[in-house]
């Protein structure tokens, strides 16, 4: 009777959500260990099946810095943004298309889905501009000065033609968070931006980021203050507060710009737990925080 239960449960969310559009971001822990990755592909394949039209983007920097590693070429971040020179680029290509992207669609497809990998470039889905030079401030000599981090891009515009068009050929479309500019030049993007641009750009009904915390927390040191509900404002309030911060603040700000550009829910979860991704969809609790207008 429990999975009996647990199918009626879901009946409703299969329902509400048939034929719309779920917009996955891969990160964290869902990336990184191959057991969760596999468990995360199969799950997006599942949403295919019961009528879900599921698009997919992913990030890989600890992957990337290790490949630079391997190379001999010591990874440079200012404020958490990775400088990209023209080799550090050819390696952000070889690991997020290359391998990162192939890998998530294979495993997709051995799970019966169909999947197609894409970065920005294709169809020029992501046209983007050379982000203009960071500003630090030094904290001794309040002096401020200017960065320039190389091939980092801002996203200008989506096309959302060729994933609708995979999406109405039953394909899932795995997204690599890699832009062009209109000199089509290659630029590296923050796979939580394309994921909620892409997100806003498609119409979709959630976007849903995988993470390694439990949701947004009201004391960042405590699982247990997991917020379950917030309005966009509330959120807001957060961020300004300062309790938003580090890692959760380009997620949180990403959730933010994709509902205040159309997309009707946003949810952090965490992909460490199994499941955490059918999890939020189909169950009354959920098991992360959801960002609503």
């Amino acid at each position: 009777m429990e999975t009996v239960n647990i199918l009626v449960e879901a009946l409703p969310y299969i329902k509400k959500f048939h034929r719309k559009k779920i917009m996955i971001k891969y990160g964290g822990h869902a990336m990184i260990d191959e057991s969760a990755m596999d468990s995360t592909a199969r799950d997006t394949v599942l949403l295919k099946y019961v009528g879900m039209e599921p698009v997919v983007v992913h990030g890989g920097g600890p992957e990337i810095s290790r490949a630079m590693n391997k190379m001999g070429k010591e990874p440079k971040f200012i404020e958490g943004l990775r400088v990209t020179d023209e080799e550090t680029m050819e390696i952000v290509k070889m690991v997020l298309v290359g391998k990162i992207n192939t890998s998530i669609v294979s495993k997709i497809c051995y799970h019966g889905g169909r999947a197609i990998g894409l970065s920005g470039k294709d169809s020029n889905l992501l046209l983007a501009r050379k982000r203009a030079p960071h500003v630090v401030r030094d904290d001794k000599t309040g002096e401020r000065r200017e960065i320039d981090l190389g091939l980092v891009g801002e996203i200008e515009s989506v096309d959302p033609g060729i994933i609708n068009m995979l999406t109405d050929n039953n394909y899932i479309p795995v997204i690599s968070p890699i832009g062009v500019d209109r000199d089509a030049n290659t630029l590296n993007l923050n796979a939580d931006t394309v994921a909620g641009e892409v997100a806003a750009g498609i119409g979709a009904e959630k976007l849903i980021v995988l993470t390694d915390v439990p949701g947004i927390l009201e004391d960042p040191s405590d699982p247990d203050t997991l917020i379950r509900r917030i309005t966009v404002d509330e959120l807001s309030d957060l961020v300004k507060s300062g309790i938003v911060e580090g890692g959760m603040l380009p997620k949180t700000l990403t959730c933010i710009q994709a509902i205040n550009d159309g997309v009707s829910s946003a949810h952090i979860i965490d992909g460490r737990v199994e499941h955490s991704l059918l999890l939020e969809i189909f169950t009354k609790k959920g098991i992360g925080t959801m960002i609503t207008g």
